[in-house]
């Protein structure tokens, strides 16, 4: 009985003291939005526009299925956000070394998606800052 209690004391310990920090916060969509800008790199929509003129980027749309069928950035994949850890290897890449732009509808999702694909080892992850809402605006062309 001792052990047991032993082994969840310590397993409470290592989960918190391993990334349990989250349990002692409430945070919002904006706060983890604001975590993943502190490590993820972004990309303005004018040099994500180059970047697909120029070619050899993917583009990963982290939208739902509906927004995407409704519009989207020409040649981009599909891959909703909760769904990245689980196929992004699988069904559209394991070239860790790809470079890759996420966007979503205005930069939320694509800030944490992005931040999702550096912690899996992505080296070339970027947001697209401003998300389809920019890209819309600017002009430029959709699918």
């Amino acid at each position: 009985m001792k052990r047991r209690a032993l082994a969840i004391v310590i397993g409470l310990c290592l989960a918190f003291f391993m990334g349990g920090q989250c349990l002692a916060k409430d945070m919002t969509a904006a706060d983890y939005k604001n975590e993943a800008k502190k490590v993820i790199k972004e990309v303005s929509v004018q040099d994500a526009k180059n970047m697909l003129d120029k070619g050899g980027c993917l583009f990963l749309d982290c939208r739902t299925a509906k927004e995407y069928k409704m519009g989207h950035i020409p040649g981009a994949v599909l891959l909703q956000r909760g769904l990245i850890e689980f196929y992004m290897a699988k069904k559209v890449t394991d070239d860790k070394n790809a470079k890759i732009v996420v966007y979503c509808k205005s930069g939320g999702r694509s800030c944490c998606a992005t931040k999702t694909l550096t912690e899996m080892g992505y080296k070339d992850a970027l947001s697209m800052d401003g998300g389809w809402k920019a890209w819309m605006a600017a002009g430029y062309p959709i699918d």
